[in-house]
């Protein structure tokens, strides 16, 4: 039977106890040598660190619809005695306040969809928060206090230094038992494929993590934050010891956005599509190991392009760090940050040689020219724009993407009744292939009797008839 994946929302953070550092950090970490040793508490750290971790109280309006929705005949006679309802939920889940004016990391997944959100400190005072930005993809959250007050904060660490076997601590609220703290060690570095998004590089620990732990620190022996607690591996619900935190290093690039006052949270365009490298390509490329990112396509004008890699290629490092698969290797990037030069060690034909890559924003290669549908059309209510480079890592879509894609849909608008949705690109209409948003519009103001549309979802073709 296969474990499941539990994302963990409630409070949770990661401590570290100080031990002597000296110029070579290999030679600092030592094993228990005594049974005093064996006798050294946690305690000091904890005390120094546990104030900048918080509980995060998110709530959030669900509109329950009535059962007799959409049917005319029910409608008419019981649609006002059963009404569709609103009803509040709520999730609790953890902070790191990781600025003194009161700027909180946290996971996306605790806040995303929040109507109201607050945070508890330890010493039991709340305070109310909104969110500054969040992402996705990347599970982060920033949150800010709205306060002239000073508050706890935790270091962020440098997460490449981490290392399989270091002791860390987490502490949070799990299962609103109230303030914990849990022991364990870094298992495993660079873990992907842990949850079900673009993003796939992460830290395991077996310091448990339960429900509740969600944006909590992970944390190493200086008292810095080297992760925040995202996901477990459980069969019950419960800590089974496989827990996964986002590294810091990500942690800050994302934060510098937030203080950047950035609406979207941008990651370099490649300009290039990436597969794993498995034992088969491996041994058909000549390489001795199964490790590094495999070039499959090279999107033509783009960064890739320009800097020289061509399909068939094995990225085995970005600035001299390995890289073990595809998620790792947009986690250099994407931790590099935007503006900046990397340099990628390809593998071609068993020769290595270094390729330098400028890390640029998505760009723009059709204006967006957004435009919200109206009229008598199967689109009224449908809001479409170009598609872009841009507009296609905006909407979560591959880049190549190219045409007219529906962006938003109006709720209770003809385009959401008929069964539109964002993402759909208009391939054409009554055989007239739809190129841009302007064509778009001109054949809704013509306004056809007889409607034949031919849709791209998913990489799926779907056809539809509407009169």
């Amino acid at each position: 039977m296969h474990d499941l994946l539990k994302r963990t929302a409630l409070p949770l953070v990661a401590l570290v106890l100080a031990l002597p550092v000296s110029a070579n950090a290999q030679t600092a970490k030592t094993v228990p040598q005594s049974q005093l040793e064996m006798q050294l508490s946690f305690a000091p750290l904890v005390k120094q660190t546990a104030g900048a971790v918080v509980n995060v109280y998110a709530e959030k309006t669900i509109r329950r619809q009535s059962p007799f929705g959409g049917d005319p005949f029910f409608e008419e006679f019981f649609g006002q005695q059963m009404p569709n309802r609103s009803e509040k939920q709520s999730s609790l889940g953890s902070g790191v306040i990781v600025e003194a004016n009161g700027t909180i990391v946290t996971n996306n997944h605790v806040v995303e969809g929040a109507d109201d959100i607050k945070v508890a400190l330890s010493d039991g005072r709340e305070f109310p928060c909104k969110v500054v930005l969040r992402d996705d993809r990347v599970d982060l959250a920033v949150l800010k206090v709205d306060t002239k007050e000073t508050f706890p904060t935790l270091a962020l660490g440098n997460s490449d230094a981490v290392e399989v076997g270091d002791l860390v601590l987490a502490i949070g609220n799990p299962f609103g038992v109230g303030q914990t703290v849990t022991s364990g060690i870094v298992s495993a570095l660079a873990r992907n494929q842990v949850v079900k998004n673009e993003f796939g590089f992460f830290i395991q620990t077996d310091a448990s993590i339960n429900p509740g732990n969600s944006g909590g620190a992970l944390m190493n022996m200086k008292g810095e934050l080297i992760g925040i607690n995202t996901a477990i591996f459980s069969r019950g619900g419960g800590s089974n010891g496989i827990g996964f935190a986002i590294p810091a290093n990500l942690v800050k690039v994302f934060l510098a956005s937030a203080d950047a006052g950035v609406k979207s949270f941008e990651r370099p365009y490649v300009g290039a599509t990436f597969d794993a490298v498995t034992s088969e390509v491996a041994e058909a490329l000549g390489l001795n190991k199964a490790r590094g990112a495999l070039v499959v396509k090279v999107t033509e004008g783009g960064p890739a392009a320009k800097a020289g890699l061509k399909p068939g290629q094995v990225v085995s490092a970005v600035d001299g760090i390995p890289v073990e698969h595809p998620d790792a290797l947009l986690y250099r990037l994407t931790t590099a940050g935007l503006g900046k030069s990397v340099k990628l060690t390809v593998v071609e034909n068993g020769r290595e040689q270094q390729i330098a890559l400028a890390l640029d924003r998505a760009p723009e290669t059709a204006p967006r020219d957004q435009r919200t549908i109206g009229g008598r059309t199967p689109f009224t209510g449908a809001v479409v724009e170009n598609l872009s480079p841009r507009v296609a890592d905006e909407l979560r879509m591959p880049s190549e993407s190219t045409g007219v894609v529906v962006s938003e849909v109006k709720e209770d608008s003809l385009a959401a009744r008929l069964g539109f949705e964002p993402k759909d690109i208009i391939i054409s209409i009554n055989g007239t292939e739809v190129r841009n948003t302007k064509e778009l519009a001109a054949i809704a103001d013509e306004d056809p009797s007889f409607w034949r549309v031919e849709i791209e979802r998913d990489g799926q073709r779907i056809r539809q008839f509407f009169r």
